[in-house]
């Protein structure tokens, strides 16, 4: 979908403040509750259970940031075996992809070492790169493959970095090999934020020097947020070459989005 002319996105100042207020002070006592769930609930639970608090968990954190979540397609996110991989804009990306099916994501080292925050998605089961390290990408495809192994979906953001959501950076594919040697599939999906009107909206952006506490408050601040997911068809990985296998979710990616590559 074009979006063309003419629409103006102001969303990213501040609006509501009030309401901001209360939607940051419920935010705060939700994330506590989420921490008291992995600290004391998860080492006694079952995988699965685990999973289906995930999911419970962010959908709540959503429904308390005013965030709605619609998608267009078919998830394959229960067919085991599978890869995710998404544009990335903003860290509520983690919580919208954990709301539609828990997932375990590759995100940067430096997401583990936010207060608060950084703790929950450690608990619940995300896996840390330093992407300056070359070398740790071995490691963390190492882990990638034993998630993959024991049921779990894994979700990755190829660009390696958030964008403004205006643009789509180009794919590494480092990451993509685990799921080429389980011989799965890869399913390409495409996020695209509108505000309450339905203007796409670069509020939800969390990119460059934007601190995460001005990010989060301007998410608190607006009105309502529409997340769209576009699920795009399944990519069979099998014999595949990483790198081509990265350009075939890029290019579907890119023409949902309709952005030019």
């Amino acid at each position: 979908m074009n979006e063309g002319s003419g629409r103006h996105d102001t969303s990213r100042a501040i609006l509501l403040p009030p309401l901001g207020l209360l939607r940051a002070t419920r935010t705060f006592a939700h994330v506590l509750r989420g921490l008291a769930i992995t600290t004391f609930v998860f080492p006694f639970a079952s995988p699965e259970r685990r999973r289906a608090l995930t999911q419970r968990w962010s959908a709540r954190l959503l429904r308390v940031l005013g965030v709605e979540c619609r998608v267009d397609g078919e998830l394959a996110l229960g067919a085991g075996n599978l890869l995710v991989v998404a544009n990335h804009i903003s860290w509520l990306d983690i919580f919208v992809l954990n709301a539609l099916h828990p997932v375990r994501f590759v995100a940067k080292a430096e997401l583990a070492r936010w207060p608060l925050a950084g703790r929950l998605v450690r608990d619940a089961g995300t896996l840390f790169i330093e992407r300056a390290r070359r070398r740790d990408t071995h490691r963390v495809n190492r882990s990638v493959a034993d998630a993959l192994a024991s049921g779990d979906v894994v979700a990755v953001f190829p660009e390696g970095t958030t964008s403004d959501g205006v643009g789509l950076l180009p794919f590494k594919s480092s990451l993509l090999q685990p799921i080429v040697d389980a011989g799965g599939h890869l399913q390409p999906l495409a996020l695209r934020y509108r505000d309450a009107r339905g203007v796409r909206t670069t509020a939800a952006a969390y990119v460059g020097d934007d601190p995460f506490m001005a990010s989060f408050w301007r998410v608190c601040g607006q009105r309502a947020l529409v997340v769209e997911v576009a699920a795009l068809a399944p990519i069979d990985a099998q014999g595949q070459h990483r790198r081509a296998l990265a350009r075939e979710a890029e290019v579907a990616i890119r023409a949902a989005l309709d952005v030019r590559g």
